[in-house]
């Protein structure tokens, strides 16, 4: 790393820059903190916007690239929207802090201001997310979902436009955009649990990097670290990934740890929902993390990996 400038690599949407920009303040905040510059990173999921992201068969749609540049020494640390970071992370790469969390919750827009329940029958609504399909299914049967691509504002637009109804984004994105005054609704976590690590941001470095983590460790948030831990061991444990119909949420409060996670079939017809709840006493982390697999063992023991496996490779992918 560069004695005097420490390097963040980055997408370049408003909102990863926006999220890169956040670290970088908090960095130059601390005492004797080193210049800081960002560095723009095209990944996988910036080029390919011509299908749906869960036809693509993989993971680190949104990452990979982005872990290159960091082990071939180009930039020093990464910043990343959790959700998109796979709970396996690359090798000589460590998740060196998790930033305080931001509502979790999904969020609709719809052209009339209507919610969730006050959708016309047959309302077209746009999500490029399976799980966002399958609860909304589960919710409204009658729905009609079409694919939906393309950074926060290409969204917006397009249902300005009036090609949907309605779409469903992050609420954490959305607010972090200025974009809250937009959001029709925010739907509950029990109607559609939120995506692992929703709301979260990541910060990458090199493993062993004490120059980087330094100054990332005082960016770590206790609270948001562990509810995100137990989340992504239960996915891990699941071997769930962004194609996989599946939602979670932790919150920790007064040292108790509570998970909830839902699996559901693409058409919404089958799902299963578990929750469990511990004290994280000394060994908090690994606590966390033990919670998110008794969950999953849960979920498998219920028939979970059955709902899974049908969803991984849909009979008939829609298209754009």
């Amino acid at each position: 790393m560069s004695q005097q400038t420490l390097r963040i690599g980055t997408r370049a949407s408003a909102l990863a820059l926006w999220q890169a920009n956040t670290v970088a303040d908090l960095i130059r905040a601390q005492p004797g903190a080193p210049a800081v510059e960002l560095v723009h990173i095209r990944t996988e999921g910036d080029v390919r916007t011509d299908v749906p992201l869960w036809t693509t068969g993989g993971r680190a749609f949104f990452t990979r690239e982005i872990d290159r540049a960091q082990l071939a020494g180009e930039v020093d640390i990464a910043v990343h929207s959790l959700k998109d970071l796979s709970t396996q992370v690359s090798d000589g790469l460590e998740l060196a802090a998790v930033l305080e969390r931001e509502d979790p919750r999904d969020a609709l827009l719809s052209a009339r201001g209507a919610t969730l329940e006050e959708l016309p029958e047959g309302a077209r609504v746009g999500t490029g997310s399976l799980r966002r399909r399958a609860f909304l299914l589960r919710a409204r049967p009658d729905l009609t979902l079409l694919e939906l691509r393309g950074n926060v504002p290409t969204r917006i637009e397009r249902l300005e436009q009036g090609r949907y109804d309605a779409i469903v984004l992050a609420n954490a994105g959305l607010k972090r955009l200025g974009l809250g005054a937009r959001i029709s609704a925010l739907i509950d976590p029990k109607v559609m649990p939120p995506a692992v690590s929703q709301g979260a941001i990541g910060v990458c470095a090199r493993t062993g990097d004490a120059a980087a983590g330094r100054w990332l460790r005082a960016l770590d948030h206790e609270a948001t670290r562990l509810a995100v831990t137990a989340e992504r061991a239960l996915l891990r444990h699941l071997e769930g990934g962004c194609q996989v119909p599946l939602g979670a949420l932790a919150v920790l409060h007064q040292q108790q740890l509570h998970l909830q996670a839902s699996v559901c079939a693409l058409d919404g017809s089958v799902s299963l929902d578990g929750q469990v709840e511990a004290p994280l006493g000394a060994g908090p982390l690994a606590a966390a993390a033990a919670l998110g697999v008794r969950l999953a063992e849960q979920l498998l023991a219920r028939g979970a990996a059955g709902i899974i496996a049908q969803q991984r490779m849909p009979a008939n992918p829609e298209l754009p």
